[in-house]
């Protein structure tokens, strides 16, 4: 069957609106003027959008996720940076190894990594810190960066560095001046990548926050579990729209396509 025949065609549009329908109906519920989870019929309401803004504990928990993932973001770049440049410029004893650490909390779910994340913070005494709370995203959301720090890497013309050092320029102003620039659309869209699964990250954080720390996903679903008004349906909304916003940045920056495709 061609790529662009009008089945395939049919068929993709089938396959996306089934993907996308959910989260339209949650949208669609938060503008309902009901008490209860229903599609508006008469008219459309932002009563509910308003309550989320004027509920303390969300919007305590909104500034939680956000100075979270910011943290997350820009620690896993600052280890992600030097570790991807190291994996891919340098032959070392162990490199495919460290490479596999580093990627492995792709492949293992979020809810072993929160039970063993918990285990190791209850064992040193670390639990009910941000800080630490800060550290377990890291380890989490490093391999989103990693991944595109090595794409933008590999392949990379050394030409201008080696030119740069033959003319007296030391490593660290190569760096600066030259390497950086060059693989900066990487960066940025790791980091961006890494802040919005830090941001959106539920399973794993059940486990490792307080109750001072309490992200965003983790209230909203601790209150979906209490109660059945759209006020959730509201903040999804909202978290939808904050998260396709980043995306769309990541993709002006790095281009979503390439990391559908592995970078390439």
């Amino acid at each position: 069957m061609a790529k662009n025949s009008p089945l395939a065609l049919a068929f993709n549009a089938c396959v996306i609106a089934f993907m996308l329908a959910p989260l339209l109906i949650v949208c669609a519920v938060a503008f309902t003027p009901e008490n209860t989870l229903t599609i508006p019929s008469t008219h459309l309401s932002l009563r509910w959008f308003k309550a989320v803004f004027a509920h303390a504990d969300l919007m305590q928990s909104f500034w939680n996720s956000l100075w979270l993932a910011l943290s997350a973001a820009t620690l896993a770049t600052l280890v992600a940076v030097p570790a991807g440049l190291a994996i891919t410029r340098h032959a070392f004893a162990g490199r495919d190894a460290l490479n596999a650490l580093f990627l492995s909390p792709l492949v293992i779910p979020h809810l072993v990594l929160g039970i063993a994340i918990l285990r190791s913070f209850s064992l040193i005494g670390a639990t009910g810190s941000f800080g630490w709370l800060v550290l377990a995203h890291v380890v989490i959301v490093t391999p989103y960066v990693m991944r595109l720090v090595v794409a933008a890497a590999t392949g990379f013309d050394r030409s201008c560095e080696q030119a740069a050092l033959s003319l007296g320029a030391s490593h660290f102003t190569v760096f600066r001046r030259i390497t950086l620039p060059m693989i900066l659309p990487g960066v940025a869209g790791g980091w961006l990548l890494a802040f919005i699964n830090s941001f959106d990250e539920v399973t794993m954080s059940i486990f490792v926050t307080a109750p001072s720390t309490v992200t965003l996903p983790v209230r909203m679903y601790m209150y979906a579990t209490e109660s059945i008004d759209p006020l959730m349906a509201a903040a999804s909304a909202l978290m939808v729209g904050f998260t396709a916003a980043v995306m769309v940045l990541l993709d002006r920056l790095y281009g979503l396509d390439r990391i559908l495709v592995g970078g390439k």
